[in-house]
C-alpha cells in the first residue's frame, strides 16, 4: 500500500497513524524510510555508516586516519576533547574545546589559546573522562529568510564573510586558514620551536618574520587569543588603508 492510496481512504490513513503516529505533518503524511522505529533507525544509519567509514580506511590505509578524525572531531564540534600528539619523540597532551575542522588539522582553543594540530600527528583523541557524550545539534547554523535569501543570490561573498559558514560549506587547509590569521604572532613547534608574526602564507610555505618554514613540517601551533584579537584588527586596518592608497 503506498502513501498515496492511504490518503484516499480513511480505513488507510487510521492504520497509517496508529501505525506510524511520528510522520503526521500539518495534513499529510511522510513516506517511511524504514518499518523500523525512528529511534532504531538512527541507531542503525550510525552503525551503517561508521562500518563503511572503517571499511574505506581499510582500502585506502593512507586516508584512514584524516577521515575517522575528522568524522570524530566534527561529532565533537564546539566540545571539550583529549589529543595526544607527536613532535618528534615528545608527546603534547592537548585539552580544549574543538572550534574548526579543516581537511588536514583541528583547530582547539582554551580560554586564553587558540591551537592548530595537523591530523598526521595526532597520536589519539577522545573525550575527556567524566564527561557526558552532547549530541551534535547545537553544532548547526540557523539560516534564516534573510540568510537563505543571500545563499541563494550571492552564495561565494556570503559564505566567505562569515567564518562559521565557511566551516559549515567547506573543510579547509591548515595552509588556507593560516592566511586568515596573517599579521599575529605564533608559536609553531616543528624541528625547533620558532616565534613569531605570519608575514606571508605561500604555496606549501609559511612566512614568520624574515624565516620561512615549510606547512608539511608543522607538528603544533599555539597563538594568545587575547593579543590575535588586535593584531588582526590593525592588519586588516592597515591593509584596507594599502587598499585605499593604491
Amino acid at each position: 500500500m503506498t502513501a498515496i492510496d492511504i490518503k484516499k481512504g480513511s480505513f488507510g490513513t487510521v492504520m497509517y497513524e496508529k501505525q506510524y503516529p511520528e510522520l503526521k505533518k500539518e495534513e499529510g503524511y511522510t513516506s517511511p524510510a524504514s518499518p523500523k522505529p525512528l529511534h532504531e533507525l538512527k541507531m542503525l544509519q550510525e552503525y551503517i555508516h561508521s562500518a563503511n567509514l572503517n571499511n574505506l580506511g581499510n582500502k585506502l590505509p593512507n586516508s584512514k586516519q584524516q577521515m575517522i578524525l575528522l568524522k570524530f572531531f566534527k561529532s565533537k564540534k564546539n566540545q571539550l576533547v583529549e589529543v595526544y600528539s607527536r613532535n618528534h619523540e615528545e608527546v603534547i597532551h592537548t585539552i580544549a574545546k574543538v572550534t574548526v575542522v579543516g581537511r588536514d588539522f583541528v583547530m582547539l582553543r582554551t580560554l586564553f589559546t587558540r591551537i592548530w594540530i595537523p591530523y598526521s600527528v595526532i597520536h589519539s583523541a577522545k573525550s575527556p573522562f567524566g564527561l557526558p557524550d552532547v549530541p551534535g545539534t547545537h553544532q548547526h547554523v540557523v539560516i534564516d529568510a534573510e540568510l537563505r535569501k543571500k545563499l541563494l543570490t550571492n552564495f561565494a561573498v556570503t559564505v566567505a564573510e562569515k567564518e562559521t559558514l565557511r566551516q559549515q560549506f567547506f573543510e579547509e587547509l591548515l595552509e588556507t586558514n593560516l592566511k586568515t590569521w596573517i599579521g599575529t604572532k605564533l608559536t609553531i613547534y616543528s624541528k625547533t620551536i620558532m616565534k613569531g608574526k605570519i608575514r606571508k602564507v605561500l604555496k606549501g610555505k609559511l612566512k614568520i618574520d624574515e624565516k620561512e618554514i615549510s606547512i608539511r613540517n608543522i607538528q603544533y601551533i599555539k597563538q594568545t587569543r587575547f593579543t590575535s584579537f588586535f593584531e588582526r584588527f590593525f592588519a586588516k586596518l592597515f591593509a584596507s588603508k594599502l587598499t585605499r592608497e593604491k
